[in-house]
């Protein structure tokens, strides 16, 4: 489980103007994370716009990711949906060679009770031959899992490692992290608390905003695990402004703007998702060019 202490960053799918996949640019993200201080990927998350990818695509995405990783970091693979049925026979039909673990997201639209959410991941967690990072994220799905059932699916099944919370609430990981399993992990899903959760006893992040600046939001992380507050927060305060943009309008469209920004990818994103505002851009581009000048004055 230590391979999932630190950061994990959500790629985005970069896609060319006809909004096909632009596995270039898929290839320049990858390399541009392993080389700037990530420690593990995710793909075909919220922020790979997996809604809008099809089977296909995904087939070949995460066989693509694979090659180029070639094993260099640990690779976490989005499978969920609020049909458990789907979400079983996607884990026994899909080739998982290359995935380290699997992100299931709570089931959405549906809004199951809480002994609705535990029947679910019992049921995958029987199925599943990868350990399983539960994704709470209640803002997209319409329900929120509770602690009480993300820690009775953690004591319960060995295979369930960790839980990618995304409630952007602060009490709530505060009650994961008091009552969790010693070797349970509580990751950050919210950039903007991410290192507040790591000093409370968190095990790190997934992030959006990692991507863009690997080394940066890393070495907060980093930092964070080791206890210095005040190098941690040095850096916390200097992305805080870019973390508020890049979702101030929908993920991914934020988060690709900097790509494009930093030359990574594009910032093309499939309906019903559109493209961040020529203002919203300029905000972005302008920090970017301000960080830049501040590192290299």
């Amino acid at each position: 489980m230590q391979s999932f202490v630190g950061m994990g960053v959500a790629l985005v799918t970069p896609f060319t103007e006809d909004l096909s996949v632009d596995y270039g640019a898929l290839r320049k993200l990858v390399e541009y994370n392993i080389e700037n201080g990530t420690d593990y990927l995710v793909i075909n998350g919220t922020t790979a716009e997996s809604a809008t990818i099809t089977k296909e695509e995904k087939i070949e995405i995460i066989k693509f990711i694979g090659e180029v990783n070639n094993g260099r970091l640990p690779l976490v693979l989005g499978v969920g949906g609020n049909n458990t049925q789907a979400v079983i026979h996607e884990l026994e039909v899909l080739d998982l060679s290359n995935i380290d673990a699997i992100l299931s997201v709570a089931p959405y639209y549906s809004k199951p009770t809480q002994e609705g959410f535990y029947q679910h991941f019992k049921a995958v967690s029987e199925v599943s031959t990868k350990p399983i990072i539960l994704y709470n994220v209640p803002g997209r799905t319409a329900k929120n899992m509770l602690p009480e059932t993300t820690l009775r699916l953690a004591k319960d099944f060995d295979n369930i490692i960790g839980v990618k919370e995304a409630g952007n609430n602060q009490q709530q990981y505060y009650q994961l992290l008091k009552n969790k399993p010693e070797d349970f992990l509580v990751i950050s899903g919210d950039d903007d608390l991410a290192l507040g959760t790591v000093l409370a006893g968190g095990s790190g992040v997934i992030s959006v905003i990692g991507q863009g600046f690997p080394r940066d939001f890393s070495t907060m992380i980093r930092l964070g695990l080791e206890g210095k507050n005040r190098e941690a927060y040095e850096i916390h305060y200097k992305l805080m402004n870019i973390i508020e943009l890049i979702f101030e309008e929908n993920n991914p469209a934020g988060i690709k703007s900097v790509l494009k920004k930093l030359d990574i990818t594009g910032n093309d994103v499939r309906l019903p998702l559109v493209q961040a505002t020529e203002s919203l851009q300029n905000r972005i581009n302008n920090f970017v060019d301000n960080l830049y000048f501040e590192y290299n004055r």
